[in-house]
């Protein structure tokens, strides 16, 4: 009784470095030290292995590497809405610095949800990360980051690390400030602030803000103007329709984007309300949106470029890597330090829609 053979496989079988260390004619060993650069190898025997992987087109086996060095090469980092323009362009900026260290990065969504973080670092942890980079998330939880940073490097993005943590934070307080500050001098009192949760620092730190302009001006803030989401992700059109539709609706709006920016566009367009004939509006966060939209709407802006590159750089200097330090601003010098703070500035864009509140009569 003959029996069926499997059928054979069109894949080539794999390179190992036994094969690397026969083609060179030398140890499995020597082979080894030369590929990893990790002893004593003589010039004649590193050239002859060298030829040998590249005619051979050898590749390391990751999993076999990782057992033996204890690495993995790869990093991860969540953030609460990969839908998100603005953690696109950050989640790019990451990856291209870690790229540059020979790193590869895994992205996760927690959905702005403490239990799907939990559950994906625990999902990161099992991968054997060398790292992690986590974004904010439902409620800060400083004391979480610290338990996790006994086993593994952990930087925070923007959300509250403790006081021996390491992470980057935007300066969302002064952006506010600012943008509440130009509303003032044109002349607005009436002005509402709607942003993420206050429970998370982003949020925390725009209230902050806004209230700190207004208090300086001797404005009374007026509680019933801030409209704190629990989720960036919500769509504000009802809020928003809320103040618009009331008798003493606010001259001005100060707003995350993009989708509570779309959520108050919408609400004006119910209204029949026009920008900036009747409502003066400032973004915060900019992108397509805000600049294509007509008139084009001014924003508080931030280099969202510098905040993946500082929050790669930091986790690169936790995990030994070659990060440079990068400054407040952005820019890098080549010194390592200590597990810190990096804090990037804001500043105001300004557009078309924002005017001097109308006369009512």
């Amino acid at each position: 009784m003959s029996r069926t053979r499997p059928p054979a496989s069109d894949t080539p079988p794999r390179v190992t470095i036994r094969d690397v260390a026969r083609a060179a004619g030398v140890s499995l060993g020597t082979a080894s030290r030369a590929l990893n650069r990790s002893g004593p190898v003589s010039e004649a025997a590193l050239q002859a292995v060298e030829r040998a992987a590249r005619a051979l087109a050898y590749a390391p086996d990751p999993i076999a590497q990782s057992l033996r060095t204890g690495t993995s090469g790869v990093v991860g980092l969540l953030v609460s809405d990969l839908a998100n323009p603005l953690y696109a362009r950050i989640i790019t900026a990451v990856e291209s610095r870690l790229q540059r260290e020979g790193y590869a990065m895994v992205v996760g969504n927690t959905h702005n949800s403490n239990a799907r973080e939990d559950m994906m670092v625990e999902l990161f942890r099992r991968r054997r990360v060398d790292g992690l980079i986590l974004g904010p998330c439902e409620v800060e939880r400083p004391d979480f980051l610290h338990q996790l940073a006994r086993d593994l490097p952990v930087v925070a993005l923007d959300r509250d690390f403790g006081e021996d943590g390491a992470g980057v934070h935007v300066d969302h307080f002064r952006g506010a400030f600012e943008a509440t500050r130009y509303l003032l001098d044109l002349g607005h009192t009436r002005i509402a602030l709607l942003t993420s949760d206050s429970a998370l620092r982003p949020g925390r730190e725009r209230i902050a803000g806004y209230r700190r302009a207004l208090s300086e001006r001797g404005v009374t803030a007026d509680d019933t103007l801030v409209r704190a989401s629990r989720s960036a992700m919500d769509l504000s059109f009802s809020d928003a329709l809320a103040l618009l539709s009331a008798k003493d609706r606010p001259t001005a709006f100060i707003c995350l984007g993009t989708r509570i920016l779309s959520g108050v566009l919408q609400a004006m367009k119910q209204t029949g309300l026009r920008v900036p004939r009747d409502v003066s509006l400032i973004c915060v966060g900019d992108g397509d949106l805000p600049q294509l939209y007509s008139p084009a709407i001014t924003a508080v802006n931030w280099d969202l470029e510098a905040v993946g590159t500082a929050a790669a750089e930091v986790l690169m200097g936790a995990i030994g890597g070659s990060g440079a330090t990068p400054t407040a601003g952005g820019a890098a010098d080549s010194a390592p330090s200590a597990p810190r703070e990096i804090r990037l500035t804001t500043h105001v864009v300004v557009r078309e829609s924002c005017a001097p509140p109308a006369a009512r009569i």
